[in-house]
């Protein structure tokens, strides 16, 4: 039986470890992956979390996983498979076994979402990535396609461009949704091409990426792009299947929890990029794991009377 469980090792999970063990929690942390850190460790470079400007994400994965150590959270690998809400206790309920706890922080994160077209699942490994700064380094001094408009897309267009002979930014619509400060970036590198207005109909290739089908919406045509790799960044989807049954989502599945990360489930809290937010950044995760920790205080105080 723990005070506090929290699920998922990310920012948000680990800065709820270093909030609870300061709050005098006996704190367990479930951690599906082998190493501590979400999204951060495909990110190449962080550069805007405040005092660490330039850190890898690795890096920083490691580093805040150290730090919920020092402090005496313990760690399990375990898929979750859901929570069972009892009357006076929560049941994680995971492939090691199930745990007791007083409250729950689920901070589960999300994941890459996919374009749906052919030749995608076919090549993913082949040449359809969607992780540059894992796989980038396999496209030294080739000619690659960035799937997206966002913030990802360009900062892994930027990042590819270090080391690719052309990379091209294919965005279905006409401007980038991207931070002005990396749009500013991303135009001024000269191997890069942006493609705009344009869809992609299917990823080709037989054993490897070799182009890419697109439609132009603007002209009402198809087009080929001949490409060597094909880095897809359109956005994530929640982590949240497995809770979706005990508390409330909104259409999208996201977990409905406002800035106290309260759940409509009393106890049960959610925090990071699995929760409905606005900003889905590193900074804004460590705080949610922090609020989440304020909320479980007052939510034991209140079962105590």
């Amino acid at each position: 039986m723990y005070d506090l469980v929290i699920i998922g090792s990310g920012p948000a999970g680990l800065g709820a470890a270093v909030y609870g063990k300061r709050a005098g929690f006996s704190t367990l942390v479930l951690e599906q992956a082998p190493m501590s850190g979400g999204q951060i460790l495909n990110t190449y470079e962080v550069d805007n979390y405040l005092g660490l400007p330039g850190i890898s994400g690795f890096d920083m994965g490691m580093q805040f996983r150290e730090h919920a150590e020092k402090l005496g959270a313990q760690f399990r690998e375990a898929e979750v498979f859901g929570i069972e809400n009892g009357p006076d206790r929560k049941i994680v309920k995971t492939s090691a076994g199930d745990f007791e706890a007083g409250a729950v922080i689920i901070a589960s994160g999300a994941t890459h979402r996919k374009l749906g077209v052919p030749g995608e699942e076919e090549l993913s490994g082949m040449g359809v990535s969607y992780c540059a700064t894992c796989d980038g380094a396999f496209f030294k001094d080739r000619t690659v396609a960035v799937i997206g408009g966002g913030d990802v897309a360009v900062e892994d267009a930027i990042f590819l461009a270090r080391g690719c002979k052309k990379v091209y930014v294919v965005h279905r619509r006409d401007e980038l949704r991207a931070a002005k400060s990396l749009q500013e970036q991303l135009f001024a590198l000269p191997n890069v091409e942006m493609v705009w207005n344009c869809t992609v109909n299917e990823i080709l290739g037989t054993e490897a990426v070799s182009g890419l089908s697109l439609h132009d919406k603007k002209e009402n045509r198809d087009l080929e792009l001949f490409v060597d790799g094909v880095f897809i960044a359109v956005g994530i989807s929640p982590n949240s299947g497995a809770f979706a049954k005990t508390v409330k989502t909104d259409a999208s599945g996201w977990l409905e929890a406002g800035e106290d990360c309260a759940t409509s489930v009393p106890g049960i809290f959610a925090a990071g990029d699995v929760r409905t937010k606005k900003l889905r950044q590193v900074i804004t995760a460590v705080a949610d794991g922090a609020n989440a920790v304020a909320s479980v205080q007052e939510y034991f105080l209140h079962i105590k009377g």
